[in-house]
């Protein structure tokens, strides 16, 4: 028994120090419920957030090609960023300025970062800054598989999702997962008894 608690609490140390915490979220969205079970991918990610006020922000996994898409950005809209201003972008959490305002955005600290909450133009059609934003994921992305995530708050403003839209279609980025708020499905519905069903058969398998 000795051996046996020794070997347990040598696993749960190990368990504790190895495990990577998942950092708390800047942006604070209430998405809306759903029944749907399938898990968001967490790899090879670009997520379009857009707030309670209809703020619109842009954000990629830590895999996700991301010095490829700043330098794309940089060459489609002249900014003149510098090495080390296209290196923080590469660290950065989200961005969710105007171009106007990306080179001052990315010379700030993290947690300065993290208070800029402006939002990209995407409600002018003529201005939608997003196109180019997708424009450049999908060059960086071009031969490989990209996770387009779209999380918008329950309160969002439809014109910011029709915004983020036609910047979707503008690139011919037709598909794309709304990250929602699980719930279990009401007892009753045909859903529930679908899901009843398998259930019943998976278990009639393993017998």
């Amino acid at each position: 028994m000795t051996a046996m608690c020794d070997v347990a609490f040598l696993l749960l140390s190990f368990f504790i120090l190895t495990t990577k915490f998942k950092a708390p979220e800047a942006l604070k969205v209430v998405t809306p419920n759903s029944v749907a079970n399938k898990v968001a991918p967490q790899n090879d990610v670009v997520q379009i957030t857009i707030d309670h006020d209809g703020k619109v922000f842009y954000s990629m996994s830590e895999d996700a090609p991301r010095r490829e898409v700043i330098e794309t950005i940089n060459s489609l809209r002249n900014l003149g960023l510098t090495e080390a201003e296209m290196k923080n972008f590469t660290n950065a959490q989200f961005v969710g300025v105007p171009f106007s305002k990306l080179k001052g955005y990315l010379n700030l600290k993290p947690d300065q970062q993290e208070k800029v909450t402006e939002g990209i133009p995407v409600r002018d059609s003529a201005n939608n800054e997003l196109v180019d934003w997708m424009r450049a994921a999908s060059t960086a992305f071009q031969g490989a598989k990209m996770n387009l995530l779209l999380k918008g708050d329950n309160e969002s403003k439809y014109p910011s999702f029709q915004g983020v839209i036609n910047a979707f279609k503008k690139n011919d980025l037709m598909k794309f997962q709304m990250i929602t708020n699980p719930e279990n499905v009401p007892a009753g519905t045909d859903l529930y008894r679908i899901n009843m069903a398998k259930g019943a058969a998976a278990a009639q398998e393993t017998e």
